[in-house]
């Protein structure tokens, strides 16, 4: 039997899929990286700053020499003062999507299935212990706490952002949960007022931790005291 020959066509199509991809010089990945990390910074320090001072009180100088840049890198990244702002509450919005998107994805999937009022409890229960980890078990929370409770008491040019990207879907879910704890297929108001309660009660940790840790008598929220905590709220979700 004669052995068939490829076309020309297909052999030219070979040749060029197998030639190598050119290599990105070192030079740019370097530049790469490191403006990664001029950014990195400079939203580390506005997020303190903008907490500490607030929007009006901050300055964009004040920022620039504490992250150790110059005025014209910092409209480089980020177009000015209010741009900086907003980009920090998009950043305060994908910290709380990396820890908390796993457990809230898995409690969605849930309940777009025939979830009993039992299921609907236990995912009550790892969506709180999620966020008190999220609130209390952190220390990078401490960078950016002041900043959420300024746009909490005052609404500035974050607040729709965080609005909708971090409040919203939080108490959403909670509510569709309690919801179905409660025998309804839809989420119901009731359901939405004992979610912002249960979240309520972890804020007292959070942005009322010094009055918390007075009360009770402890030197700090650390692990063990954590997991008291975690438990407290737990058994909130038993009562509904």
């Amino acid at each position: 039997m004669p052995q068939r020959t490829r076309p020309r066509s297909a052999k030219r199509a070979l040749k060029v899929r197998s030639k190598k991809l050119p290599r990105v010089p070192k030079a740019a990945v370097d530049g790469y990286q490191k403006g990664k990390e001029t950014r990195t910074r400079i939203l580390e320090v506005a997020l303190k700053t903008f907490g500490n001072e607030g929007f009006k009180g901050a300055t964009t100088r004040q920022i620039a020499d504490d992250a150790g840049v110059n005025l014209p890198a910092l409209k480089y990244y980020f177009g000015g003062k209010e741009g900086l702002y907003l980009a920090c509450a998009h950043e305060i919005a994908a910290r709380y999507g990396r820890l908390m998107l796993p457990v809230a994805n898995t409690a969605h999937a849930a309940l777009a299935s025939q979830m009993d009022a039992a299921s609907a409890r236990k995912h009550i229960k790892l969506v709180f212990a999620a966020l008190a980890e999220f609130l209390l078990g952190t220390s990078e929370t401490r960078l950016w706490r002041l900043f959420v409770q300024r746009e909490m008491a005052n609404p500035g040019p974050a607040f729709e952002i965080l609005y909708s990207q971090l409040w919203k879907p939080g108490v959403e879910l909670s509510a569709a949960l309690i919801s179905r704890v409660l025998g309804q297929q839809a989420t119901t108001q009731e359901g939405r007022l004992r979610a912002l309660l249960l979240i309520s009660s972890l804020a007292a940790f959070d942005t009322g931790s010094h009055v918390a840790v007075r009360v009770l008598g402890w030197p700090d929220l650390r692990a063990e005291r954590l997991e008291l905590v975690k438990k407290a709220i737990h058994d909130q979700i038993d009562l509904i």
